[in-house]
């Protein structure tokens, strides 16, 4: 007797209701193979985008935490202003390496798309900004040269969105004021893609803040204590202090409501692809009363029907597993989607990443659950005795 030509069999007999909970264990898959990528995705994209900004340290005016964070990754709006001289005194610590001063400024353009949209401009200090994110690379052109140069480098989407190349000229709204543009940056998968750099003084004469700053990036010098340095800097006066690690971990605080309404999700969903699997097998038991009798009245013993029993549900979990496994793969991008209008804060790269690795912990994962799931019925199945399917098949 081949077991497991049986058992394919089996399954094949009632194909709606194997079909159905394939289905059903393939969404659980799908579900599950999604929140693995996301785990593994989010902190991935959320990781470079720290390592991105090219400082440990961000130096703010006094407010709210959140929005510092929101300063250093996405150029937030509800902006605060500190005074410049605050570059001396932090340059004047043992503990730091560079520092480089920031103005940001956003201006909203009614000529962009239907309603109108929002324009990020930020000013940097030629000298210590290019060497603080050296990531970043030129499609055209290069970094102005002078403190206080009326030029402009545009940040990839930035380029595009105002369909400007080096040599043309940029008007700010409002400001009457015209910029050359210098250099496009090549994508970079960041905050960068979409701002306009300028000079931090050339953008303190248009926008009337003369020797006001929003932030200061800082560099810490190899060996030295940053948790000592911090409290250091929390002397000045006026000011907010926040480290790569705190943004890290305020984030991460924030999407952790997310992490468990989504984790809530999948334990439901588990849940119901195992009930499936539980009725779908033993009503197939059940069905299946005399035939296994008869199997057994003909030399079966019992382990062998209970393994037939059981490899139908590895079949089925196995066919399940991969099917959703699939359903994620394929549907990776709008997952993304998803999940970056249900989260507070996303950072720029994918956060959703699945590999080999996780869609095979998937599907392994899948596959014991169907083998706890199918235990029962396979142990019921094996339970069943000659003579009593016999008298039923009289009756």
């Amino acid at each position: 007797m081949n077991i497991i030509n049986l058992s394919y069999k089996n399954i094949l007999r009632k194909k709606l209701r194997s079909t159905l909970t394939v289905f059903a264990i393939a969404l659980s898959a799908w579900v599950l193979t999604s929140l693995l990528g996301f785990n593994k995705g989010y902190e991935t994209a959320l990781n470079k985008d720290i390592d991105n900004m090219g400082f440990q340290i961000l130096v703010a005016a006094k407010g709210c935490p959140y929005e510092a964070a929101t300063l250093m990754l996405k150029g937030g709006t509800g902006l605060r202003y500190m005074e410049e001289n605050i570059t001396e005194k932090i340059t004047a610590y043992p503990e730091t390496n560079k520092v480089t001063p920031m103005l940001m400024q956003a201006v909203f353009d009614p000529n962009k798309g239907e309603s109108g949209g929002y324009t990020a401009y930020l000013g940097v200090d030629p000298e210590t900004f290019p060497s603080m994110k050296s990531y970043l690379a030129f499609a055209q052109g290069d970094w102005f040269k002078k403190a206080d140069a009326n030029e402009v480098v545009l940040g990839y989407e930035a380029a595009e969105l105002e369909q400007r190349e080096v040599g043309d000229m940029l008007l700010i709204p409002e400001k009457n004021a015209e910029l050359k543009v210098v250099g496009i940056l090549k994508r970079s998968g960041t905050q960068d893609d979409g701002t306009i750099f300028m000079p931090v003084k050339t953008l303190q004469n248009i926008f009337d803040k003369k020797g006001k700053l929003t932030g200061v990036g800082i560099k810490v010098k190899k060996d030295s204590d940053i948790n000592e340095f911090e409290n250091k800097l929390y002397d000045l006066p006026d000011v907010q202090v926040v480290s790569m690690a705190q943004v890290k971990q305020t984030i991460m605080n924030l999407v952790t409501t997310a992490k468990i309404m989504v984790f809530s999700i999948v334990v439901i969903a588990v849940i119901i692809a195992t009930v499936g699997v539980v009725n779908t097998i033993l009503m197939s038991v059940f069905e299946r009363f005399q035939e296994i009798g008869v199997l057994k009245s003909m030399g079966a013993l019992p382990k062998d029907i209970f393994i037939m029993i059981w490899i139908e549900t590895v079949f089925l979990c196995s066919a399940g597993g991969i099917l959703g496994s699939g359903f994620a793969v394929i549907l990776t991008k709008i997952t993304d989607i998803l999940i970056r209008r249900l989260l507070p804060y996303t950072p720029t790269g994918p956060i959703v990443i699945i590999d080999l690795n996780l869609i095979l912990l998937t599907v392994f994962l899948i596959i014991a659950i169907g083998l706890v799931s199918g235990l029962y019925p396979a142990w019921k199945a094996a339970n069943i005795r000659p003579i009593e399917s016999m008298r039923r098949e009289a009756n």
